[in-house]
């Protein structure tokens, strides 16, 4: 793999954790449904960000395991690794959610140990298995109600540490739920296996995105606007939970088109300075994830006078405009101090402890 096809990649694990950045602390110390311009504009972030981060995620995986030729030892070993590095991601994740409930990593080290046994299948089974996950999830809708578990005032989940409502979450009805999650994870790995050196591919696979991206949202314009049974409109436009059909479709056309302009961006922009702090801190993402988090939502409570609570509260919300400078502030220090501490090591103090732990 080529260093601009490495930066390209990394640039665009920057933006996503920039992305998610804005969400979290919208959703924490603003008002996700604020009806003002920059309101609205803050909420566009909410499903993609997240989306192209798990797709990222699956990308990683594949490039990681991207070789043409493994012994039986080699691919065994690799697999191993993968495996460990999901039981070290499961259990950072499970420790997080006790500060942050909308915790991704734990889902993300699931995904891993069900990637680890497809990581030398052929490409195209990616995709045939992400559909049977969406399949499955849209099964599930019929079988137990989307919001069992939930409260969506505060947006907690009621009975997470009980058995059953460890699975379900899991599963079923969390913000990342296994069903259907992990298609873009599987997304990811199909991507993964391209050659993004091609510009024809780069070409085709933007103009899908943005083909699925255009048709979806342009279907969802008209839901809010025409006469339609109100089941039928909640399907069409409900966002992030429950992640029914045409929210999945509609972010992953927008992560194809954002993907491939970034490795698109990264082949000509490989030696500049600004590429390089940024793609340092794409390789951080792990690290920036759980910072911002922690570090970032007390200094956020802190300066807008708020308590933190991990949830949606009755406290007076911080307006779009604090929201975003702050998220701008925290990823401009992000990538100083990303750019800083990639001179002196090679991987962010999470991800080397990560895999020292996976060998």
């Amino acid at each position: 793999m080529s260093s601009t096809r490495i930066i390209g990649f990394d640039l665009a694990r920057a933006y996503a954790i920039f992305g998610m950045y804005i969400v979290n602390f919208n959703i924490v110390f603003g008002n996700y449904h604020d009806p003002s311009p920059l309101g609205r504009f803050l909420s566009l972030f909410s499903g993609n960000s997240s989306t192209v981060f798990v797709i990222l995620a699956g990308m990683g995986i594949s490039l990681m395991t991207n070789r043409p030729q493994y012994t039986p030892d080699e691919k065994r070993r690799l697999q191993t690794i993968v495996h460990k590095r999901g039981v070290f991601l499961v259990v950072a994740g499970l420790l997080l959610y006790l500060w942050w409930p909308a915790d991704i990593l734990h889902f993300y080290g699931g995904y891993m140990h069900v990637a680890a046994l497809l990581l030398f299948v052929n490409k195209r089974l990616y995709l045939w298995t992400a559909l049977a996950v969406v399949i499955v999830f849209h099964v599930l809708l019929g079988v137990n109600p989307y919001q069992t578990g939930w409260d969506f005032t505060t947006l907690t989940y009621q009975d997470f540490w009980t058995v059953t409502g460890f699975l379900r979450n899991t599963l079923y009805n969390g913000w990342n739920a296994f069903f259907p999650w992990f298609a873009y994870f599987l997304l990811g790995m199909y991507l993964g296996r391209l050659n993004w050196t091609d510009r024809q591919l780069q070409r085709k696979v933007f103009a899908i995105g943005l083909l699925v991206y255009s048709i979806t949202t342009g279907v969802q314009w008209l839901a809010v606007r025409l006469a339609m049974p109100e089941d039928l409109r909640f399907f069409l436009t409900a966002d992030y939970l429950p992640p029914f059909l045409p929210f999945l479709v509609s972010t992953s056309g927008f992560a194809l088109m954002l993907i491939t302009a970034f490795m698109y961006l990264g082949q000509h922009v490989a030696e500049k300075p600004w590429a390089v702090s940024l793609a340092a801190t794409g390789r951080m993402t792990l690290t920036h994830y759980i910072s911002h988090l922690t570090l970032g939502m007390l200094l956020l409570a802190w300066l807008t006078g708020q308590s933190y609570v991990g949830r949606v509260s009755s406290q007076a919300a911080a307006t779009p405009l604090s929201i975003l400078l702050f998220s701008v502030g925290y990823f401009a220090a992000s990538c100083y101090l990303s750019k800083v501490w990639t001179k002196r090591f090679k991987n962010g103090p999470f991800e080397t402890l990560m895999r020292k732990v996976s060998g």
